[in-house]
């Protein structure tokens, strides 16, 4: 298939650009390498991508209407996958517009050009933050995600309002991945483990909000990959047991779908630390915060939607995925 795929110099974005080439569809890379952390591990994702047959690339902006409309003009891809947006929760609280611009007006540019080139099927990105200030465990996509607590978490659930009205309005397939904290090599500076990983190897303290006693579904990045692609091939249709008398959240008349996808297991944090501990082989100085504005207690994803839907049965362990982090993060550092 061809397949165009925005935010492909970012974490996920690169390794799912690389899985599709990998089985042999057409991929059209679409980022535009933007500041919020290092360039460089940007650069060096795509560099990684460029020399693969089957894999080209545009450098844009979602908020950028003509560059987007060109690049679909020109590529005429059958399946999209959205993965391009301004990420963070607590960076929302410092740029609010950064968010509206790129997760809203850039979102209404991409759900604009699928509906006019007549794309069958559009996966795009939401996030755990969706569920916001719900304490119910674990997070179903039959729940509530009317209480947001960040900007951030309040353009995801827009992304969702707005990929129903077009699979509505104008028939367009549309599927909302719900990700549940993805971790891995090549993962992003400004997540935990890499910002842990950094600090402990140069001997300065690690900032443990909430005392390190929040729990979160850390997921690996083969495992979400894998989940992408599951749900990329299955093309939704009208839900035939979806009741306008008793609405469900996750389903629709139309063809439309929302799924979580984690890993199902819950950790926290403070034994999170304990597995990076051993597998740096030093022990880290805990700066021990309260929770951060923003910032929820508890995440843990029900996945047996996406389960009974494409088989998606995440498998790796913290053990497993924390070490291998830690050596990518050794041999692209050169440490």
């Amino acid at each position: 298939m061809r397949v165009l795929v925005t935010g492909a110099a970012g974490f996920i974005g690169s390794h799912l650009s690389q899985r599709l080439v990998a089985r042999g569809d057409e991929v059209l890379g679409f980022d535009n390498l933007n500041n919020y952390y290092d360039p460089a591990l940007k650069q060096a994702r795509l560099d990684r991508l460029l020399p693969l047959p089957g894999f080209s690339f545009v450098k844009g902006s979602l908020e950028d209407r003509g560059t987007v409309e060109r690049a679909f003009a020109n590529f005429r891809p059958q399946r999209v996958v959205n993965l391009a947006a301004q990420a963070g929760v607590r960076y929302s609280l410092e740029n609010p517009h950064a968010y509206i611009d790129s997760n809203i007006v850039g979102f209404t540019n991409i759900l604009e050009a699928c509906r006019h080139g007549g794309v069958e099927h559009l996966v795009y990105a939401s996030s755990s933050s969706v569920y916001g200030a719900n304490r119910k465990l674990p997070f179903a996509v039959e729940d509530s995600v009317d209480h947001p607590v960040s900007l951030y978490a309040a353009t995801k659930k827009a992304n969702e309002l707005m990929a129903h009205t077009y699979s509505h309005l104008f028939g367009l397939p549309t599927t909302g991945l719900r990700f549940f904290t993805v971790y891995g090599p090549w993962g992003r500076p400004d997540m935990a483990l890499f910002l842990f990983t950094r600090n402990i190897l140069e001997g300065k303290p690690i900032d443990v909000f909430n005392h390190g006693r929040h729990t979160r579904d850390f997921t690996y990045i083969d495992d979400i990959v894998e989940g992408v692609v599951r749900t990329l091939d299955r093309v939704p249709g009208p839900d035939p047991d979806y009741d306008p008398l008793a609405p469900h959240p996750g389903s629709s008349s139309a063809p439309w779908r929302v799924y979580n996808i984690g890993n199902h297991q819950p950790v926290e944090l403070l034994r999170y630390i304990e597995v990076l501990e051993e597998c740096l082989g030093r022990k880290a100085e805990r700066n021990l915060l309260p929770m951060q504005p923003g910032d929820v207690p508890d995440t843990c994803a029900d996945v047996s939607a996406l389960e009974r839907d494409t088989g998606y049965r995440p498998s790796t362990p913290i053990e497993t995925g924390v070490r291998n982090f830690v050596d990518w993060y050794r041999a692209y550092h050169r440490i």
